[in-house]
């Protein structure tokens, strides 16, 4: 065999063997150091109120190959922070979160969205005190690199919905406080 068949079939075995491990999904557990989902209303027209969660979990799936990926997180609702912790526990009362009966959120996605290789949008099932809505995530920003500190491959996104809460049976002073919910997610997983 010349050098020049040696060569292309050491080319054509490297190329069957590595194509399976670039098209295999990848799956990343979410950093809940750097995961915060905040959300915003309107407080009788006079401001716009901010708010977050301290405590997210979850997984993301990502095939950047097949352009699919998947999400499942889950919000600790107990972990509301409104910056006073007075106001906390109000909003996690029966007319609001709720969170003696429901401690947790959750959102588990339908389908993703690609435009080129970074997704754009996420359809998906919210549920917040036992009631469950399809909302899409409009995603504004996503990187895909190696973390630098941790030295394992990382994906980071911004996203955001707006939802209404009355939906959720959380309506309590609407419309003066506003029904509708800014939901934005400032998300970062490291793959396992």
């Amino acid at each position: 065999m010349n050098r020049f068949a040696r060569l292309s079939a050491a080319l054509l075995v490297c190329a069957a063997t590595a194509a399976p491990a670039l098209a295999a999904p990848a799956t990343y557990t979410v950093d809940g150091t750097h995961t915060f989902p905040r959300f915003s209303y309107s407080h009788f027209g006079l401001s716009t109120q901010l708010s977050k969660f301290n405590k997210t979990s979850g997984t993301i799936t990502l095939d950047k190959a097949a352009r699919t990926g998947a999400v499942d997180i889950t919000i600790d609702m107990t972990s509301v922070d409104t910056g006073y912790e007075t106001f906390d526990g109000h909003i996690q009362g029966e007319d609001f979160l709720d969170t003696a009966r429901y401690p947790t959120a959750t959102f588990k996605s339908t389908a993703v969205t690609f435009e080129g290789d970074k997704p754009v949008a996420i359809d998906g099932d919210l549920t917040i005190k036992g009631v469950t809505r399809p909302v899409t995530l409009k995603v504004s920003n996503f990187t895909n690199m190696p973390h630098p500190m941790l030295k394992k491959d990382a994906i980071g996104a911004d996203a955001t919905v707006v939802i209404k809460r009355s939906e959720f049976n959380a309506g309590k002073f609407a419309p003066n406080v506003g029904d509708d919910v800014t939901i934005t997610v400032a998300l970062e997983a490291i793959q396992n």
